[in-house]
């Protein structure tokens, strides 16, 4: 059994790895695995390679008290904003229409309140749980 640290999006975990034959079974000599080495310090992330003009805004630095992140369901293409900042909504109501899949779909409040901040510009690019915009209750 050899014990690994892995790092995966800035989070640290422990691992195990069971060496197999290729009969699918655990070699009669164990495999001896050397002490892990003490972790090094983390590496500054890399520098984010120059962004586009399209490029979608930074995620908010700081949520203020009362406001609700409304996250992207799915990674796709925004293609229209319904609201701005100030905008009240009502729960089930369209905030803006995000492309994924060849689909147009739509995402809603999920509760009522006022838009905040707006993080995204129509023909961004997101990924599943960037944040797109906030609700203040």
């Amino acid at each position: 059994m050899q014990y690994f640290k892995v790092t995966v999006n800035g989070k640290s975990y422990e691992v195990s790895v069971e060496e197999l034959t290729a009969a699918g079974q655990v070699p009669a000599q164990p495999v001896t695995a050397a002490a892990p080495a003490t972790p090094a310090a983390p590496a500054a992330p890399a520098a984010p390679a120059a962004a586009p003009a399209e490029a979608r805004q930074a995620a908010p630095a700081e949520i203020q008290a009362g406001e609700e992140l409304v996250p992207a369901p799915l990674g796709g293409t925004i293609v229209e904003l319904k609201v701005k900042p100030g905008d009240q909504v009502n729960k089930g109501q369209v905030l803006l229409i995000l492309e994924a899949l060849k689909m147009e779909n739509e995402i809603v409040a999920p509760a009522n309140g006022t838009v905040s901040q707006i993080f995204v510009r129509a023909k961004d690019t997101v990924n599943a749980g960037d944040a797109l915009l906030t609700l203040r209750s």
